[in-house]
């Protein structure tokens, strides 16, 4: 059996759980408990910061059940034609739960007919329906998208915050690292939760059994220069 890469094991499951994007959660748990659920939202920021985990809370939060939640990836399908199947969809009641809920996730990578296709659905939105978009590339996302929906900036995550994470996976997982080498990790993530569970991921595959991950090793690993006797790094 293949054993379930960390970032999907370790995925925030409920709002409390999400790291380091607090001025975004309070805001939505909010909207969601006082029954102000806008019908679209815009989150923005770089990869691995919590936007597609975010947004399947806040479709769960809101009432919308599995069958009723459709991701698409505007990556791979970018057109026109992907929009009006789209447009067909949202006029059909939810299944199961209160809501439906469509997450286009790099939503920036819309054609320019696709993007004018959606802006027709975001004017005037069935009740049943949320919509949120996710974007690494804000930039590239008409304003009349834009000025249709709530916007949230997700924040690179902490070294500080990514650091204790690690330190908390590693042990759940039957390892132990300290807390340089955790902090190693965090460092090179720069602000990912995600790249630092993949680097994470590989370390602990590479290290075989349970045990303690060597500092020195993990230096190696990353291709960062190792410390001299006085605990200095060597300089190349």
């Amino acid at each position: 059996m293949s054993k379930i890469v960390l970032y999907r094991k370790y995925r925030p499951l409920n709002f409390k759980d999400v790291l380091g994007q607090e001025h975004i959660v309070e805001v939505l748990k909010n909207a969601v408990n006082s029954g102000r659920v806008a019908h679209a939202y815009l989150f923005a920021g770089p990869r691995g910061t919590g936007k597609t985990s975010v947004a399947r809370i806040l479709a769960r939060e809101a009432g919308c059940v599995e069958m009723d939640l459709l991701e698409i990836d505007a990556a791979s399908s970018r057109g026109i034609d992907e929009i009006r199947a789209l447009r067909e969809g949202v006029r059909f009641s939810p299944l199961g739960g209160s809501v439906k809920v469509y997450i286009i996730d790099e939503v920036h990578m819309l054609t320019k007919e696709a993007f004018n296709a959606l802006l027709k659905t975001l004017e005037e939105p069935p009740s049943h329906v949320i919509f949120i978009l996710a974007t690494t590339e804000l930039d590239k996302v008409p304003e009349t998208i834009i000025s249709r929906c709530q916007n949230f900036t997700f924040r690179k995550i902490s070294e500080n915050v990514l650091r204790k994470a690690m330190l908390s996976i590693a042990v759940k997982e039957g390892f132990e690292i300290d807390e340089e080498t955790a902090g190693l990790i965090a460092l090179m993530a720069d602000g990912s939760f995600r790249d630092a569970q993949g680097t994470l991921d590989q370390i602990l595959s590479a290290q075989g059994g349970e045990g303690k991950i060597a500092g020195e090793a993990v230096r190696l690993f990353l291709s960062v220069p190792p410390r001299d006797k006085r605990g200095c790094k060597r300089q190349y």
